[in-house]
């Protein structure tokens, strides 16, 4: 089982603070940067992270407003979040990474992907959704966000949370998302999910030349294949990877899985 450190990331120029995770060593590719998605933080990626061999070098930044990151009044626009991006690859110092979206934080990861390949050697899209708006399970989701308060209700986080898998994931797991969750203020659960409803997702599909990776669970109770197809036409140089009998969050059912296609991304990176 690989060994996870904590560290924090001071980002400067006015952006948060943000803690991140780190595992592996440098290696002869490029390291993981693991996004994470709506009102998660880095530890939705903790699985994941522990079933990682040394050879591979990650990281995973709990994002503004998320986890135990600073929650600054505003800035909770999928570009917002990508900025912070691309600030967190310049503060670590890394070129070139490999982004792996979770949910929606694979939106900003594509936005980065699409604005600046340069710094992009690959995108890996987990249960990303191509478009949000047009689905009526979200758009539910968001009247009950517009009159939560704080402190966000625990029973209400914790039937979200335990909607997102289908398949058997550790109880004690699942409590420290739900306790993760939690820690978003009612105001990041209305701004970041207002982002992403008002923002054109469809929009930020295009450019985007990198190579990338698209895995789906085909049991995923928000993401329909359809959707998932919608990435594969836009994105050139882009293949699906299902993973049958799975949800949403297909790196919580099966994280050891997601570590092996993801090495093999890479490695194909690498030649």
């Amino acid at each position: 089982m690989a060994t996870v450190a904590v560290h924090r990331a001071v980002l400067g120029d006015g952006r948060p603070t943000l803690p991140y995770a780190e595992t592996g060593r440098p290696g002869s590719g490029p390291p993981l940067v693991l996004v994470h998605g709506y009102v998660d933080s880095w530890w939705t990626f903790e699985p994941m992270l522990r079933a990682m061999p040394a050879v591979m070098h990650a990281y995973a930044p709990t994002q503004r407003g998320h986890g135990d990151a600073d929650n600054p009044a505003e800035g909770y626009l999928p570009e917002d979040f990508a900025d912070d991006l691309v600030a967190f690859l310049d503060h670590l110092g890394l070129e070139r990474a490999v982004l792996v979206g979770g949910s929606s934080g694979g939106v900003q990861a594509r936005i980065v992907a699409g604005r600046r390949p340069d710094r992009v050697a690959g995108l890996v899209l987990l249960g990303t959704p191509a478009v949000l708006a047009d689905k009526p399970g979200v758009a539910a989701v968001m009247e009950t966000v517009r009159a939560l308060e704080d402190p966000v209700d625990r029973a209400f986080v914790a039937e979200f949370v335990r909607g997102l898998a289908v398949g058997r994931v550790a109880p004690g797991f699942l409590e420290t998302a739900v306790d993760e969750s939690l820690k978003a203020p009612a105001r990041v659960w209305r701004e970041t999910l207002r982002g992403l409803l008002e923002t054109d997702l469809a929009a930020t599909l295009t450019g985007i030349l990198v190579p990338t990776l698209v895995v789906w669970g085909d049991r995923d109770p928000v993401l329909t294949r359809s959707d998932q197809q919608l990435i594969l036409d836009a994105i050139p140089d882009s293949r699906l990877v299902v993973h049958e009998g799975a949800g949403h969050v297909v790196y919580w059912e099966d994280p050891e899985r997601v570590v092996r296609e993801l090495a093999a991304f890479a490695a194909g990176l690498r030649r």
